[in-house]
């Protein structure tokens, strides 16, 4: 029996509903409109891509978009300075620096540099800190790890006592999603390039997150019958039956999988859309603290 395929443009879509409304409350009553900065250093195809996706998501749910280019020579002062700019603007509630940036410059510093209340990707240190701590509640959760807990919520997946298995250990997905499962009383393993029998650990896991960047990488027999399983994966790989000649696949082998797991997310048309809906999500509580304070 195919496992149930958990739509995340459908749960997406339903989270910016949401959101418009709440924008369009707010600028009726209080006269404003959450405003999104965003920062990209470079000409990377892909980040410019993605930071134009950002822009027009948040267009279409009324948030005001305050785009910036900055060229992959400038210097760490540069950078640091418009994001300091940008944190004094009272009309930017939220800042998004699009990594990875060049690599002369200090990202920490540079993530650092953003106020803890604006900081929307959830990527500042001390956001990062709480994260990790039992008891503490950081204003902002990344978007990515966050979309991978409510899509797992969607699905109806249990997590108290759930043996759960990260695979991959990035700052931006893996780590960060491992300590939000453990938040919710998961027993949590991080899989990475030196775990030992990397099958047969996934092969245990409940809940099972692949988050490695390897092209289907997750087969069959690597999966537990009726896990649930969230490929937040996105690997472009060659097919010339395609009209551009390659084609866009997860890190877990879709059809394969489907007819073991009890739940799954594509790839694309998962995890992805629940990224942007997540940092639209941010801008608006970030505007709505504004308002509180």
């Amino acid at each position: 029996m195919s496992a149930k395929i958990i739509d995340g443009e459908a749960v997406a879509t339903r989270i910016r509903e949401e959101i418009k409304a709440a924008v369009e409350e707010m600028n009726a009553t209080h006269g404003m409109r959450p405003g999104l900065a965003t920062v990209i250093v470079g000409d990377d195809p892909a980040s410019a891509q993605y930071v134009r996706m950002k822009r027009n998501r948040s267009k279409k749910v009324g948030i005001e978009s305050f785009g910036h280019e900055l060229p992959a020579q400038s210097t760490q002062e540069e950078v640091e300075g418009l994001v300091r700019r940008l944190g004094d603007d009272p009309k930017v509630h939220g800042i998004l620096v699009q990594l990875p940036l060049p690599d002369h410059l200090d990202e920490e510093a540079v993530l650092n540099t953003i106020p803890l209340s604006k900081d929307v990707d959830g990527f500042h240190p001390v956001n990062i800190g709480r994260l990790a701590m039992k008891g503490r509640k950081p204003l902002f959760i990344p978007c990515t790890p966050a979309g991978v807990i409510t899509l797992l919520e969607e699905a109806g997946a249990e997590f108290d006592g759930a043996e759960a298995v990260v695979l991959g250990r990035s700052n931006i997905v893996g780590m960060p999603a491992a300590m939000l499962l453990i938040h919710r009383n998961a027993t949590v393993t991080v899989c990475h390039s030196r775990t030992k029998d990397l099958p047969g650990v996934c092969r245990k896991a409940d809940i099972l997150v692949a988050a490695v960047g390897r092209a289907k990488m997750v087969k069959a027999d690597w999966v537990k019958p009726g896990a649930f399983v969230i490929d937040v994966g996105s690997n472009r790989i060659d097919d010339p039956s395609t009209d551009k000649g390659y084609r866009w696949v997860g890190d877990v082998d879709f059809e394969e999988v489907k007819e073991v797991a009890g739940a799954i997310s594509p790839s694309p048309g998962g995890v992805g859309p629940m990224t942007i809906a997540g940092l639209l999500l941010n801008t608006l509580r970030a505007a709505q603290m504004t308002l509180k304070s």
